[in-house]
């Protein structure tokens, strides 16, 4: 029996139909991306115009080293105000204790006064001898190295901010009294009557003085 040969069938005896290679169409081939730049842009960005008003990135940035010197400079200008400050602060802390330490040396030798006054009565009496006298003269002596200074000398020029007048004599003798006004140019302190004291500038107690005018020298005569 012979086999009769014909075009391949399909299925249900349908002709297959005969296989082509059809190419590609320009459209259907992968898009190629353009390459990105290290900043995460494309590389035709590069070539895009700034926005008005803006300047290029290159052109905005800061030299590294001008700001580190900027930096330097505010961080050195605020350690020369701090030193400032701290050099104040302990001058002003060093004047204080000083002034305290000065008001409370003082305050403890004007209690003092009082025995100073026995120990200058007792010494004029007589009755300064012995080991009383030793004690009296370190005494003076310790009050002496705390800065206690005596005012009120006989002769002296008679300053009103350091000496009490208690009595005045003018030169002629005459109109005297607690009333009357010495002269500024001659009244000189007699006699003390009561010494002063002082600590440093601080005024203690003013001396108590017997205040008189020194007598004034003959004008030369003429002729």
């Amino acid at each position: 029996m012979t086999r009769r040969t014909g075009p391949p069938t399909g299925l249900r005896g349908l002709p297959r139909p005969p296989l082509s290679l059809v190419p590609d169409r320009p459209d259907d081939s992968p898009a190629v991306l353009p390459a990105r730049t290290p900043q995460g842009r494309k590389s035709g960005d590069t070539n895009r115009a700034a926005p008005p008003g803006r300047e290029p990135a290159a052109v905005q940035s800061v030299s590294p080293n001008a700001a580190l010197r900027a930096e330097l400079h505010e961080r050195t200008a605020d350690l020369q105000r701090l030193k400032a400050e701290y050099d104040n602060y302990r001058k002003r802390v060093h004047r204080d204790r000083r002034a305290v330490g000065e008001i409370a040396v003082a305050n403890v030798l004007e209690r003092l006064l009082p025995v100073l006054d026995a120990v200058a009565e007792a010494a004029e009496q007589g009755e300064l001898t012995g080991g009383f006298r030793r004690v009296a003269e370190a005494l003076e002596a310790e009050l002496a190295a705390l800065g206690l200074e005596s005012v009120g000398t006989p002769g002296a020029p008679f300053d009103p901010t350091l000496h009490e007048a208690v009595t005045y004599t003018p030169a002629d003798g005459g109109g005297g009294g607690p009333a009357a006004v010495p002269a500024p140019d001659r009244a000189v302190c007699g006699e003390v009557i009561r010494p002063g004291y002082r600590v440093g500038d601080r005024l203690l107690r003013p001396a108590q003085v017997a205040v008189r005018d020194e007598p004034m020298s003959d004008a030369p005569r003429s002729g």
